[in-house]
């Protein structure tokens, strides 16, 4: 993807009287659009200088050119890369946010039309599994997030070692044997060929008795450019030949992320908890809510292993050891575990239940214990729990059994972590699940939320040295001007805009500089929440 989206006039030299040539167009692939023929009717501002991204002309434009591309994160497509939880959740969360704008239950056939198809590629329906190997009711995901892993025989064909990455797009992992200095020695060597990061443990042994025995070499390496652990597969690990010759390609595992069930069933509990509000709504869809209800209790109930309360009254989520991501034993980013907690929130409201609304005041509670205020009175707040052995840093205690992480044996130096500021995309999710938490009365205030929409016009709103609306990387200021990636996700900060108009004046300032084209499920969500402040904000 372009870190510049192309502007008004490039877009417009593509359009012609009764057709669009969509190829090459930037942020759109090359046949994004291949098979759709008509021109976009997106609305214009009242002068004609640009299209109006508060329109609900313009949001139904987005809509229907995102879902003809065929592009990532359709609802009929598995999450397999994550384009269900960042692609198609953004939709489903717009056409939410476009019924509470205009009050017309088009929207809310739209999100039941796409929620069956999402459903229909749970896990559970599709009869695949996790690496635990169970089809459960939620979504799987693999590369390029989860460890990759290959397990090598020796010449009976018997496994004897598993060779894995916790490297980023695994999947592009080799992992080669060569022969070694003696015929019970060799080389290993993985590489990955998307970052051409190589490690080389040489004239290595399968003997657990020998100083070289692989095992032990590849974690006394740790860490390596390619992130390499292993593990010795036979049930009783004694000297003997080594794994067969040859290059093998590593597999990324597949796992169901609690951050990627946040964000699916977020808007799908939405559409729940609404209809169950508004009684003119319970004829139509009341067995639509009922069974997207019970779908949602199912696949949060898959994260169960991963909650954590303790007795401070705080909650997160934590991969358990073993789990095959890159930091598993830790606890997960302060984003992803809130991701869930908007879940929550909303199963409250449909519910009542008093478990998830304790979960979710746990994670309020955690979230709101993490934000410091600066000097401009304004909220930030890292990436990593400050009390995470990820902001800390963690090392190797000498045995894979007493580790933090099987996947990752140590983590940073010096006591020092990622000790990053949260960023400008993902501090939406936790800017709109306070503002959930505040109206649900749960743990924040309006000072809070005041603070919240500071982080966004003190710290992240700015402009080009050309005068265009955009936003810094963090939500401490820094990091520089953002990509496209991070600034045009600024309207997802819209929750905050009820504590400052600001929010959302800068926010369309950035669609409207950059004259905004159709691509991701997150831009039709952004164009949904200008719309949604348009209409009703104040």
């Amino acid at each position: 993807m372009s870190d510049q989206p192309p502007g008004r006039r490039g877009f417009l030299r593509g359009v012609g009287a009764s057709a669009l040539a969509w190829g090459g167009a930037g942020l759109l692939g090359t046949s994004a659009f291949e098979g759709w023929s008509g021109a976009p009717a997106l609305a214009t501002t009242a002068d004609g200088s640009g299209f109006d991204y508060t329109a609900r002309d313009t949001f139904d434009t987005f809509d229907r050119l995102f879902h003809d591309s065929g592009g990532a994160g359709q609802p009929d497509q598995p999450n397999e890369a994550g384009g269900l939880a960042w692609g198609q959740s953004y939709v489903l969360a717009a056409f939410m946010r476009m019924y509470a704008a205009y009050r017309d239950t088009y929207y809310l056939d739209r999100l039941v039309h796409n929620t069956d198809l999402v459903l229909g590629v749970r896990d559970s329906a599709r009869g695949v599994t996790d690496y635990t190997g169970r089809s459960q009711p939620a979504w799987r995901a693999a590369n390029p997030y989860t460890v990759g892993a290959v397990r090598l025989t020796d010449d009976a064909g018997l496994d004897v070692l598993e060779v894995r990455s916790a490297l980023t797009y695994a999947d592009q992992t080799t992992a080669t044997v060569r022969a070694g200095s003696s015929v019970d020695r060799f080389t290993l060597e993985v590489s990955n060929a998307r970052t051409g990061a190589t490690a080389t443990f040489a004239d290595v042994t399968m003997d657990p008795a020998s100083a070289d025995y692989v095992v032990r070499r590849v974690y006394d390496a740790y860490p390596t450019p390619t992130m390499v652990t292993a593990r010795d597969l036979r049930p009783t690990p004694t000297a003997a030949a080594p794994p067969r010759w040859g290059a093998f390609g590593l597999t990324s595992q597949p796992v169901i992320f609690a951050v990627h069930t946040g964000m699916i069933t977020y808007p799908i509990a939405t559409f729940v908890a609404t209809v169950y509000a508004e009684p003119r709504l319970r004829r139509r869809y009341g067995a639509k809510a009922a069974e997207y209800l019970e779908a949602v209790r199912a696949a949060v109930a898959v994260h169960d292993p991963e909650w954590e309360a303790g007795e401070d009254g705080l909650g997160a989520f934590r991969w358990p050891k073993g789990m095959p991501v890159p930091y598993d034993g830790t606890v997960q980013p302060i984003n992803q575990s809130v991701a869930l907690g908007r879940t929550y929130l909303e199963l409250v409201r449909a519910t009542r239940d008093s478990t998830y609304r304790d979960r979710a005041a746990r994670l309020a509670r955690m979230f709101a214990g993490q934000i410091e205020v600066d000097a401009d009175q304004a909220a930030i707040w890292h990436y990593w729990p400050t009390s995470s052995q990820m902001y800390t840093g963690f090392a190797k205690s000498g045995d894979p059994a007493t580790d933090v992480s099987a996947y990752t044996p140590a983590y940073g130096s010096n006591g020092v972590g990622a000790q990053q500021y949260e960023d400008t995309s993902h501090g939406a999710i936790e800017a709109d699940f306070a503002v959930l938490a505040h109206r649900a009365g749960v743990h924040f205030q309006t000072p809070d939320l005041e603070r919240l929409a500071r982080t966004y016009t003190r710290n992240l709103a700015t402009t080009t040295p050309e005068g265009i609306a955009t936003t810094y990387v963090r939500v401490d200021g820094s990091g520089g001007l953002a990509p496209s990636g991070q600034y045009l996700q600024a309207p997802r900060w819209m929750a905050v805009a009820w504590w400052d108009r600001a929010v959302f004046t800068h926010a369309r300032a950035i669609y409207d500089g950059w004259q905004v084209q159709p691509s991701s499920g997150s831009l039709v969500l952004c164009v949904a929440e200008l719309n949604w402040y348009a209409r009703r904000g104040n």
